[in-house]
Order: structure tokens, then C-alpha cells, then sequence
């Protein structure tokens, strides 16, 4: 069993940055793809990015590539999704899942996932 917990999110300007963190406990986290979802209010959840955990390869969401990163520091067990140049619409809460076997970008196959982390964007 993995536990997920969210945090960094919080209220920022048009153009700003946050910094979301991804902290797993339970099994170890090594072996596992993470991958970030967020879903506005009346909205569907959707693809962020993942990471395999064992090649470090990633992956975005073409609505934010080039505004974010996503990287992980295995020996502290987190996950970390950047993000700059944020617009109002990003608001949305923000889900890191995991998964032994899928880092894609549908939500379903991911085995574990977090409560979340609301993300707000004024303009």
C-alpha cells in the first residue's frame, strides 16, 4: 500500500510559480510511475505529467508544456510538479497518483492516489 499526500498549493498572481510536492509513505516509491491530474469545478480530471520513477522519463500535457516540470527525489520519496507563467486557468485541484505498471496519461490505471491540493490563479 502507498500513501499520497499533496502539498504546495495556494492562491498566486497571473504569471507566478508554485512548487507541488508529491510525498509517498508506505512501500517503497522507487519502482513506481507518479503522475500528476488536475480537475476544475463542472470539469472532467485531466493529464498533467508522469515520471517513471526508474528511467526519470516524463511526460506533459500539451495545454502545459514548457510552463512546468516534473521531477523526483527518490532518497526523500517526493515527487515535485513546477510550475511557472500560471494562468487563471490552472485553478484547479491537483492529484499525484501512482502506479507500478502505467505512467500515461489516462487516470484509470493509477493504482493510489492523494486528496489534493487546491491551486488558484487570479488574474
Amino acid at each position: 500500500q502507498v500513501q499520497l499526500v499533496e502539498s504546495g498549493g495556494g492562491l498566486v498572481q497571473a504569471g507566478g510559480s508554485l512548487r507541488l510536492s508529491c510525498a509517498a509513505s508506505g512501500r517503497t516509491f522507487s519502482s513506481y510511475a507518479v503522475g500528476w491530474f488536475r480537475q476544475a469545478p463542472g470539469k472532467e480530471r485531466e493529464f498533467v505529467a508522469a515520471i517513471t520513477l526508474g528511467s526519470g522519463s516524463t511526460s506533459y500535457a500539451d495545454s502545459m508544456k514548457g510552463r512546468i516540470t516534473i521531477s523526483r527525489d527518490n532518497a526523500k520519496n517526493t515527487v515535485y510538479l513546477h510550475m511557472n507563467s500560471l494562468k487563471p486557468e490552472d485553478t484547479a485541484k491537483y492529484y499525484c497518483a501512482g502506479s507500478k505498471y502505467y505512467s500515461g496519461s489516462s487516470s484509470h490505471p493509477y493504482d493510489y492516489w492523494g486528496q489534493g491540493t487546491q491551486v488558484t490563479v487570479s488574474s
